[in-house]
């Protein structure tokens, strides 16, 4: 009896974990949506290019995850992972184009924060 619950508290860890990097992932597609759209945030300092490459993007990455809903753990992790490596750098220069902010000033701290959020 003691083996089935170790057996099965592993199994809910795994579970967990394998539902934490979904969400992590569902969170910073919306998040960048919310961003590129928002006049109060992204929407009116990003070029049209840089938008595109965002927009593009994240439309690839829903896609994947509405097809691979059941992926694995590994597989969201590193589809964040490549989403982020096309996002980041934009919106990091951006953010230090906008007051050099990028360089320990207040635009860093934001960009964490973002990340985190997420």
């Amino acid at each position: 009896m003691i083996k089935d619950s170790e057996k099965y508290a592993e199994e809910d860890k795994a579970i967990k974990a394998k539902i934490d990097a979904k969400n992590q992932f569902e969170n910073y597609i919306y998040q960048m949506k919310n961003s590129i759209e928002d006049k109060d945030k992204l929407a009116e300092k990003l070029s049209d290019e840089d938008k595109s490459t965002i927009k593009d993007a994240l439309t690839d990455a829903q896609d994947w995850l509405n097809a691979n809903a059941d992926a694995e753990k590994d597989d969201f992790e590193e589809k964040l992972k490549e989403l982020q490596a096309t996002c980041d750098p934009i919106i990091k220069k951006v953010y230090e184009a906008n007051g050099g902010q990028g360089q320990g000033g207040e635009g860093e701290g934001e960009e964490e924060e973002f990340e985190e959020d997420l």
